[in-house]
């Protein structure tokens, strides 16, 4: 059969088209820009045909999957085995979209190699003062229960005058607010309410 010669209107334009989506064959473009544009709306209704058939010279390549764009946010590292905690990067992978108000999933295994993290959120700061943007503390806590060498940095924050030492890593992101639906960058402004939090812990 000659599909050169069947004509059907595009989806966006209405233009007559021979060309079609090369993943479903059913849905009609004039341009691979047209199914750019409707891809979307299209993929939803988008079933693959069986990907055995030959391949005809009027399709048009589907667009690749969307890449999930990851999101960088500046966080503070307390390592067992450092004097003192520092400035990381650490990459968020979006939960949903922006307006949904979900906040990004932050990716630690690197930090956490033994065990999942587990998460306390500090919402209180000095003297009991409410935070305006609660912190998010990870920690492992296996290193916690079976005490594993103090960590340094967290002891020098202290001054090593915290109650029960703590153990294992730990990172700190800062919430962008009190809803916390994402992360704004955390800083040395946040080791007093970290310091408080830490001599306080039992």
């Amino acid at each position: 059969m000659n599909t050169s010669l069947i004509n059907h209107p595009c989806i966006i334009c209405c233009r007559s088209t021979s060309m079609w989506c090369s993943r479903c064959q059913n849905a009609w473009y004039c341009t691979p820009e047209h199914l750019q544009s409707d891809w979307p709306r299209h993929r939803r209704e988008c079933v693959p045909i069986n990907t055995q058939q030959s391949h005809y010279p009027d399709t048009i390549p589907m667009p690749p999957p969307a890449q999930v764009e990851l999101v960088p946010v500046i966080a503070l590292l307390f390592m067992p085995h450092e004097e003192r905690s520092r400035v990381i990067t650490v990459q968020c992978r979006p939960q949903g979209t922006v307006s949904q108000g979900i906040c990004p999933s932050p990716l630690l295994q690197e930090f956490f190699p033994e065990s999942m993290p587990n998460t306390i959120i500090l919402t209180q700061g000095l003297n009991g003062e409410p935070l305006r943007f609660p912190l998010h503390i990870w920690y492992c806590p296996t290193s916690l229960q079976r005490g594993s060498p103090i960590n340094r940095a967290i002891y020098r924050i202290t001054n090593g005058h915290a109650s029960k030492p703590w153990c294992g890593p730990v990172v700190v992101l800062k919430f962008n607010g009190s809803r916390r639906q994402g992360y704004t960058d955390a800083g040395s402004n946040d080791l007093p309410a970290l310091s408080a939090y830490f001599l306080a812990y039992t």
